[in-house]
């Protein structure tokens, strides 16, 4: 019989890891369980049933049990106690005078044996916590205190807010549960605009929202005619000016007649060698001739 694998996030926007759920099978989505991981105890929620499990190579780590109304309410209960442990670290880092450091955010593992502090730094060389770790520990000696750096993405994350595009929530904390890499090929192949106001986020990088579209303007591109190539449209030939990727419209200008917009439908590609030939054989301005050099194919 296969294993019963089930996916559980810890946090409402927040990646889904999975875990046997063999020893539980009246397990079901919207369940809260118990596991172990490396950061200790914790509760998470069952998003989903894994029906066609890949088993990693270190194997699937199991489920103790299915969470109880006690359980719950401990969780919720450590939970409270977060806020007051983030606003004590921070005045002890400021007692420290540990500049460049910010604290963003403390978490509590399920049973309170272990208390994690989220900070960033602004530089990227390395910082000492050590006494600042000393410090925590002393003022919550019932769990394993930890510091753990997080990255600009993380912390815009965690604090949440408004994104700079003006949703009231950022993508990060509203849907995402892990970054994606963005370049700034992304935002050239999407025709925006490389001024740092147009491509970064609140978090001081290049936008998350640069990857959404990005395959589906890559894929259109190598349909439509390049930049300053020449086309063939109903009017006659002309120079590609600008495209519209997401409409399959280009934009082309036209001797004469200026710039007009059309389907990529209407459109044939210009035969270089063709316009050769037809050069060729036109008569010489100067002495009303042909002129002689006529390509060959």
């Amino acid at each position: 019989m296969p294993p019963l694998i089930v996916g559980i996030r810890f946090a409402q926007v927040g990646k889904i890891y999975h875990f046997d759920a063999s020893a539980v099978p009246e397990i079901k989505v919207g369940d809260h369980a118990i596991v172990e991981t490396s950061r200790g105890k914790q509760l998470g929620e069952v998003v989903q049933i894994i029906s066609d499990p890949v088993p990693p190579p270190e194997g699937w780590k199991p489920v103790e049990r299915i969470a109880t109304p006690r359980d719950l309410v401990l969780r919720r209960m450590w939970m409270q106690k977060e806020l007051e442990a983030m606003i004590a670290c921070r005045e002890r880092a400021a007692q420290l005078n540990l500049r460049g450091v910010k604290i963003v955010a403390a978490e509590f593992s399920f049973d309170g044996t272990r208390l994690a502090f989220m900070y960033s730094a602004d530089t990227e060389e390395k910082v000492d916590l050590k006494s600042l770790r000393q410090d925590m520990q002393k003022q919550y000696p019932q769990a394993q205190v930890e510091l753990r750096q997080i990255g600009p993405r993380d912390v815009a994350k965690l604090l949440g807010g408004m994104g700079a595009c003006g949703l009231e929530t950022r993508c990060c904390s509203r849907f995402l549960t892990e970054f994606s890499p963005v370049s700034i090929k992304m935002a050239k192949e999407q025709g925006i605009s490389l001024t740092p106001e147009e491509i970064t986020g609140m978090c001081g990088r290049l936008r998350c929202c640069l990857v959404y579209e990005y395959e589906q303007y890559a894929a259109a591109r190598k349909e439509l005619p390049k930049k300053n190539k020449w086309v063939i449209t109903p009017l006659g030939e002309g120079k590609v000016v600008d495209v519209n990727p997401l409409q399959m419209l280009v934009r082309v200008a036209l001797p004469e007649l200026g710039e007009r917009e059309f389907h990529r439908d209407e459109l044939e590609p210009w035969d270089e060698l063709e316009a050769l030939r037809r050069k060729a054989a036109a008569p010489c301005e100067n002495c009303g001739k042909k002129n002689g050099n006529t390509p060959t194919s």
